[in-house]
């Protein structure tokens, strides 16, 4: 009667032991570990205009090199630069002022990590700047990495 007891005792402490190895296995490589959800960012967007047809919209966008648009309830929203601080978007919108476009500044929440941490270097390189064509520069890019990171990602999920 002992024997038929001590197979599956010793079946249960296997079995036991090698889940608590993979549970301690999952707790020690937790930075490998993707969370389930990722918090938002406050990011601010400097938008262009509104246009009601894509053609009106191309028209008026031929003197920027790179812009994004976010078609909603069939307007289409043209944005020229996207920065996290609020100073910069300050200076953004000055800059363009400047330069002949009046903007407004559009608060909206991004939660792509890789986007934000370039977003957070572009915006050293833009608080330290006042050349014109940097900042033309500076805003190329981050539109850029913006349509890379979260705009080929939004189409793929």
């Amino acid at each position: 009667m002992r024997s038929r007891y001590i197979m599956p005792i010793i079946l249960c402490l296997t079995v036991g032991f090698f889940i608590g190895q993979f549970l301690l296995n999952q707790y020690h490589n937790k930075e490998k570990i993707k969370p389930a959800f990722s918090e938002k960012e406050k990011v601010f967007f400097i938008q262009q205009g509104v246009y009601s047809t894509k053609e009106s919209m191309e028209k008026n966008t031929l003197n920027f090199s790179h812009y994004i648009y976010h078609l909603k309830e069939d307007k289409y929203y043209v944005f020229i630069g996207i920065t996290k601080n609020n100073k910069n978007a300050e200076k953004l919108k000055n800059h363009f002022k400047n330069i002949g476009y009046d903007t407004i500044i559009k608060e909206f929440e991004v939660d792509n990590e890789s986007f934000l941490e370039v977003l957070g270097q572009y915006d050293l390189l833009l608080e330290n700047t006042n050349d014109n064509d940097a900042i033309k520069t500076i805003c190329n890019q981050v539109l850029a990495k913006y349509e890379e990171l979260v705009t080929s990602n939004e189409s793929q999920d």
